[in-house]
């Protein structure tokens, strides 16, 4: 009898052990396809923000070539007018705001759709994987989704506006007094940008916020439009808020603002690539002397340089992918930070806040 009772106690214990294991498999395999999903969704929301990005590039280009519209002032030089001299500085400052604010805003449009599209990204795959079950309010119904994505107009519109008045500004205190006869190279015009940059991202000093000063132009400053009435606000606007709320907390990270400034040195890192082909020594140059090859060598008079800036718009805000913007895309600063915000609101802790 005794045997019988030790050969039921190993058998219950063994059961024991098979069901602990089998359910730890089964937990396993459920926690590994969970994670396979979110990965294969993440990677789905890249391509996303990519084709966003590509789709919206004419959108800003179109805007700034209106507000900033050198065409017609090639036009007018073209008719040889008296005031040929006055046309050019016009000119000047119009063609190098313009570059420059291409750099801006595409670098800008990158990172943002970047944040929104992976935290819209991570609660739709919330609400696909609470789908069925009872009680569940989606956190980001197809309503919200739009409405929280259309605040991206602030960056077309407004902002787009207030970046283009700060740059001329810097572009004027530091082109303003440079003669259109006066030669720079490639190195002294890569140190002129810097100047400009010094001056639109610099910070107050009564600014102790660590988040970047661009921000500025990305999202508007007040809380929302929405928030302003706090009476008969439905649902739908409520859930919009907080997702604004949650972008402009991270629009003010360190981590936003780490990628953005790393974007934005790339941005314009190309942007000289892009015009290092025309500061090519010529054959006479070559012949004449022989460590013609540094940056420093080959100078051109500005009113040479103006009308290759001026076209620069087109690699910069190209929607066929170009060197340009695949550089921004591909950028493994850019794809971490996607993978951050993603994990943050893709978690189930999400669902508690």
């Amino acid at each position: 009898m005794p045997h019988l009772f030790h050969y039921w106690l190993l058998n219950c214990t063994l059961k024991k052990i098979y069901n602990f294991r089998k359910e730890i498999q089964e937990r396993e395999a459920a926690e590994y396809i969970a994670q396979a999903r979110r990965q294969y969704h993440f990677e789905s929301n890249q391509r996303t923000c990519n084709m966003t990005v590509l789709s919206m590039l004419p959108t800003l280009r179109d805007a700034l070539m209106h507000q900033l519209n050198s065409e017609s002032l090639t036009s007018l030089l073209k008719n040889r007018p008296a005031n040929k001299l006055e046309i050019w500085e016009d000119l000047k400052i119009i063609s190098f705001t313009r570059s420059i604010v291409a750099v801006y805003s595409t670098c800008m449009l990158v990172v943002l759709l970047r944040v929104q599209l992976n935290i819209i990204g991570g609660y739709i795959y919330l609400d696909n994987a609470a789908l069925g079950k009872n009680g569940t309010t989606p956190l980001a119904p197809p309503e919200v989704q739009q409405q929280y994505l259309s605040s991206i107009q602030h960056l077309l519109g407004d902002g787009l506006t207030e970046l283009i008045t700060i740059v001329k500004q810097a572009v004027h205190k530091v082109f303003g007094s440079i003669s259109l006869k006066q030669t720079l190279s490639l190195l002294e015009l890569e140190q002129k940008l810097k100047d400009i940059r010094e001056v639109v991202e610099h910070k107050d000093s009564d600014q102790i916020a660590s988040y970047s000063p661009l921000c500025h132009y990305l999202m508007p400053d007040e809380e929302n439009p929405l928030a302003s009435q706090a009476c008969g606000l439905t649902e739908r606007d409520i859930a919009t808020i907080k997702l604004l709320n949650e972008t402009r907390d991270m629009l003010e990270s360190p981590d936003f603002s780490t990628v953005l400034s790393t974007c934005l040195n790339r941005g314009f890192s190309r942007l000289l690539d892009n015009m290092a082909e025309f500061f090519r020594p010529t054959e006479k140059d070559l012949s004449q002397n022989s460590s013609v090859n540094s940056l420093s060598s080959v100078s051109l008079p500005l009113a040479k340089i103006i009308p290759i800036i001026n076209g620069q718009i087109h690699s910069v805000c190209s929607e066929t992918p170009s060197h340009f913007v695949q550089d921004l895309l591909m950028m493994e600063q850019v794809k971490d930070f996607a993978a951050n915000v993603y994990e943050a609101f893709s978690t189930p802790q999400q669902l508690e806040k």
